[in-house]
């Protein structure tokens, strides 16, 4: 089964649903908006004048927050449809940036540019059948003392809704419709593996980076999971049995100088 084709169609699909919806509130980026959330600005901290790479970048709006803080801006995401988005709104909005459509794995084999800083965020690792090639990407694509930097949802929500923690051979393959409110009901297949955080790490380390930081946190900026409530000033909790479920994590790491 061609996983990669199914994956791509669903995102294809998903585009157009998630530029209209509220929950992306294109509108109001337009308008100034910034689409980062405090977790990644504070762990990337000052981008001007570098160079960024945005992985899995889906139509633009985190790449194009972070070319509106001054980082000179390449994004890259297998659904064509979203990369076409985000052209357009870069076009629409005089800023500059790259995009390129691509899966990251053949990317990785075929770009020869170094970054300053390589990111990726959200939902992104689920749709990797081999964390090692995503790994040694991410080096390869890294200038020597430049930084990579990870914030994603954690891996024990997809085991407290009965995937597994552990990564298996055959992905988890289902008629799923999409995250956004807008949502009319429509399904797509999509194939998605579980990696725990185990694995991460393992695989940035086996790619040759170094560790900088890893921290767990209790609140999602995303009402994205069952069963979660709103703190003012903090975000969406999750309590079993009365305490905090660790809802993101978020890795620095480095390439040797």
């Amino acid at each position: 089964m061609d996983y990669l084709s199914i994956n791509k169609a669903a995102w294809d699909k998903r585009t157009a649903v998630h530029v209209a919806s509220e929950f992306y509130d294109v509108a109001a980026f337009k308008k100034g908006k910034c689409s980062l959330n405090p977790v990644e600005l504070e762990q990337v901290g000052e981008v001007q004048g570098k160079t960024l790479l945005h992985l899995q970048c889906h139509f633009g709006l985190d790449t194009l927050s972070w070319a509106r803080l001054g980082a000179k801006v390449t994004g890259v995401d297998l659904s064509a449809a979203a990369i076409d988005q985000a052209h357009a709104l870069a076009q629409s909005l005089g800023l500059e940036a790259a995009f390129v459509e691509s899966d990251i794995v053949s990317f990785g084999r075929e770009n020869t540019s170094e970054f300053d800083v390589v990111f990726t965020s959200y939902g992104v690792l689920t749709w990797l059948p081999d964390l090692a090639d995503w790994a040694r990407l991410i080096a390869r694509s890294l200038k020597p003392g430049g930084e990579f930097h990870l914030v994603e949802f954690h891996a024990i929500n997809d085991l407290l809704s009965g995937y597994p923690y552990f990564s298996t051979a055959e992905p988890a393959v289902e008629e799923e419709g999409t995250y956004t409110e807008n949502c009319d009901g429509t399904t797509s297949p999509t194939a998605t593996w579980s990696h725990s955080l185990g694995e991460v790490v393992s695989a940035l380390l086996g790619a040759g980076l170094v560790l900088e930081s890893f921290a767990e946190h209790p609140y999602s900026p995303y009402e994205c999971f069952d069963g979660l409530e709103y703190v003012p000033g903090c975000g969406y909790q999750m309590l079993l049995k009365g305490n905090q479920v660790p809802l993101l994590y978020s890795i620095k790491a480095r390439k040797p100088a």
